[in-house]
């Protein structure tokens, strides 16, 4: 048995995308994501995301899950590819059209741009301690530029919430930091415990920042869109950035505002679709 896939990626953050319109449960296990998601002996992606139908009164639902099985709560990158898929699937891009996504981290909402760029209003970041979670700070408090040991070395954090947890770095190099070694350490550090995505961020401007990202579940990435609309969140409460910015990721660039007015994060992105294919191994 083959199952149809079609390939995208965002900046670089690759996703395999699976047409599950017609069941609420995904058609693949964890186990056979990881399979499809190996670079090697599968298609080779970051993850695994599936369109399946909308909940109460939103168009569709995704899913998704990480290379390593694991399923995030949301994903910005990925929402850029999944709006994308949507309306190849429907047969229309149309500029402007908007979707109402139900996500594991409330309802997201895409919006078609032109020459492939998706703008997606993120909604509102979580600041408190609780709502990230993590326990470097009382439950109803913040957790801005707190010291925490990892690999030998006390690092000044600042914690955000797009729907799934991150520990932004603010740093004077991203370049030099051995993301391999230190990421997975900040992933499983016992004061996260639902892990963590972990930032490094390069104030390079107030309104331009460089970022590299090693992603909970996926490891090293190209880009990661929650990670960038943390980043300026956090940029802004220590004072090292803008409100709007452009980061620079490994993959690319991303507009990112955290708005004045409504307090809404806005981020804006290219999504592009690769290849079609069927994948015939889908055993475990």
């Amino acid at each position: 048995m083959s199952l149809a896939f079609t390939k995208y990626h965002g900046l670089g953050n690759d996703f395999i995308l699976i047409d599950n319109r017609y069941s609420n449960i995904p058609l693949i296990s964890p186990e056979q994501a990881v399979k499809m998601c190996d670079r090697h002996f599968g298609i080779g992606a970051d993850g695994v995301i599936f369109a399946l139908p909308g909940q109460d009164g939103t168009d569709y639902t995704m899913r998704i899950f990480n290379s390593d099985g694991s399923e995030p709560e949301m994903c910005g990158n990925g929402i850029r590819c999944f709006a994308r898929f949507i309306a190849d699937l429907e047969g229309e891009v149309s500029i402007g059209k908007s979707y109402r996504i139900h996500t594991l981290a409330g309802v997201i909402t895409p919006r078609l741009e032109a020459e492939g760029q998706v703008t997606v209003d993120m909604g509102f970041p979580q600041l408190l301690a609780a709502d990230i979670p993590t326990t470097l700070a009382a439950g109803d408090k913040k957790v801005i530029d707190v010291p925490l040991e990892v690999a030998g070395q006390s690092w000044s954090v600042t914690c955000v919430s797009m729907g799934n947890p991150h520990c932004i770095n603010f740093v004077e190099n991203v370049d030099q930091i051995p993301l391999e070694h230190i990421g997975p350490q900040f992933e499983n550090h016992p004061a996260f415990p639902k892990k963590t995505n972990t930032e490094f961020i390069q104030a390079i401007a107030p309104d331009y920042l460089k970022m590299r990202v090693w992603e909970r579940g996926a490891g090293i990435t190209l880009a990661c869109g929650t990670g960038a609309c943390a980043s300026v969140v956090a940029g802004v409460l220590t004072g090292k950035s803008e409100r709007r910015c452009t980061v620079e990721l490994p993959g690319g660039c991303l507009q990112i505002e955290w708005s004045e007015i409504d307090q809404r994060i806005y981020m804006t992105g290219p999504a592009q679709r690769v290849f079609i294919g069927h994948y015939e191994d889908i055993s475990v």
